[in-house]
């Protein structure tokens, strides 16, 4: 089974776990069996390989993004990189050609597209993977997923059922109606459209060709800034007459927001957290090292991070995203395909940082214009390499870098903690410059 998987957005509605790199799906909150915490893309991606353990699975995604997804699924997952933003079906035709250029997956062969941040059981993905051969077989040009509506939403879009000139049951899509118009369409027998759909490669790519001008890789990805901005249902789904539906009637949640994620969690604390027994409907989830304590309150949601506290009424939290909007601050917090980082504390020249690289991970070679840098290891051991020169570090050393000096770090199998001090009038991200080691 061929599957993308959707991964975009910055998850504002989740702050303060989420920021432009680490979007809702990277935030690890659901407890497994070991009693560790996953995110809902290694949630997504371990259902998938339960399923079916031989899948080919592509996720469509920002540069931004594609640290975190190897920090959490690994090198060996499949990434077509979106240069920019130019909406659905632009990133879904990319990936198309990725499966093909890239991955030698034949035009006759199908792929389902999925979005990667449902909250669903494994019976979905059963119901995705019927989804993948009905396309393989069908002569439909596209088959959908319809979801069994739970009540008149308004955030998605349904698929309605009709009959068509010659007596045919056929399928309409409809974009997201008002309540009133929902309950209509739910009343004639309609499915939510929960955006997961599949089509045979050669489908999708004459389909690029014929909007985007072309269905090669190479030059979809050189001139991606300048393609057509258009969603892909709106440019596929709505004008196509040759559509079949299946079905889906498990579970399936949209965990968008603070309110629906609370309903997902299987406990009412993660991290540092006490409540006395006046409270009620309460949810905390801490990731700062100082304990968090609610008292007395009823339906709120706390959250605190690197990024900031949020104290919210749980429906208030849906309204989240205009004062997010509003904070204008660097990034605190990020996984990377080493490991991860935490800022600690920012002043005037000066910013000083938490750095934990994974066993036998290593930072790219690379140097700064504008700032100096001082490493001071603190847990664990490794080796760094400082303009051409190696040599070991333990636990108390201090390793000390200029401005213009290329270095690197590697973690021994222990892994490796270090605090960096990053000195220098001018401090941004864009000061680096990476180089071959």
């Amino acid at each position: 089974m061929n599957i993308i998987l959707l991964s975009g957005g910055s998850g504002k509605r989740l702050w303060p776990l989420s920021n432009d790199v680490r979007s809702k799906q990277f935030i690890k909150i659901f407890k497994k069996e070991d009693g560790s915490y996953e995110s809902m893309v290694q949630r997504i991606y371990s259902q998938i390989k339960t399923v079916d353990p031989d899948a080919t699975v592509t996720i469509a995604t920002s540069k931004s993004q594609v640290s975190a997804i190897h920090n959490q699924l690994g090198e060996n997952v499949g990434i077509s990189v979106e240069p920019c933003r130019r909406d659905t079906f632009a990133a879904i035709a990319l990936a198309t050609a990725y499966l093909h250029d890239r991955m030698k997956v034949a035009v006759d062969e199908a792929v389902v597209v999925c979005p990667v941040d449902p909250y669903v059981d494994d019976a979905y993905f059963q119901c995705v993977n019927e989804l993948y051969k009905v396309a393989e077989t069908s002569d439909k040009n596209l088959v959908l997923m319809g979801i069994q509506p739970t009540y008149p939403s308004e955030k998605y879009g349904y698929i309605k059922p009709h009959m068509s000139n010659d007596g045919v049951k056929a399928w309409a899509f409809t974009e997201k109606p008002d309540a009133k118009k929902a309950a209509e369409y739910i009343e004639q027998g309609a499915l939510w459209n929960g955006g997961v759909f599949a089509y045979k490669l050669s489908y999708v790519l004459n389909k690029s060709k014929e909007l985007l001008g072309s269905s090669d890789y190479d030059e979809l990805f050189s001139n991606y800034a300048n393609l057509r901005k258009i969603s892909f249902d709106y440019a596929v789904v709505e004008q196509e007459t040759s559509i079949d539906v299946l079905n889906y009637n498990g579970s399936w949640k949209d965990l968008g927001t603070w309110n629906t994620l609370t309903e997902a969690m299987e406990e009412p604390i993660i991290g540092d957290g006490r409540m006395n027994d006046k409270c009620e409907g309460v949810h905390i989830v801490n990731e700062l090292g100082i304990p968090v304590l609610a008292m007395g309150l009823h339906d709120l949601v706390i959250s605190a991070s690197a990024e900031g506290i949020l104290v919210s009424d749980k429906e208030q939290s849906s309204y989240i995203k205009p004062f997010v909007d509003a904070i204008n601050q660097q990034i605190m917090f990020a996984e990377k395909s080493w490991g991860s980082y935490r800022v600690l504390d920012v002043e005037e020249g000066s910013m000083t940082v938490k750095v934990t690289l994974n066993p036998g991970h290593k930072m790219n070679y690379h140097s700064h214009e504008h700032r100096d840098e001082i490493w001071n290891v603190t847990q664990g051991s490794g080796k760094t390499i400082v303009d051409g020169m190696e040599q070991p570090v333990k636990v108390g050393d201090v390793i000390t870098m200029t401005a213009g000096c290329k270095h690197t770090v590697i973690a021994g199998d222990d892994g490796l903690q270090l605090i960096e001090v990053q000195l220098g009038a001018e401090i941004t991200v864009a000061d680096k410059k990476k180089y071959e080691l």
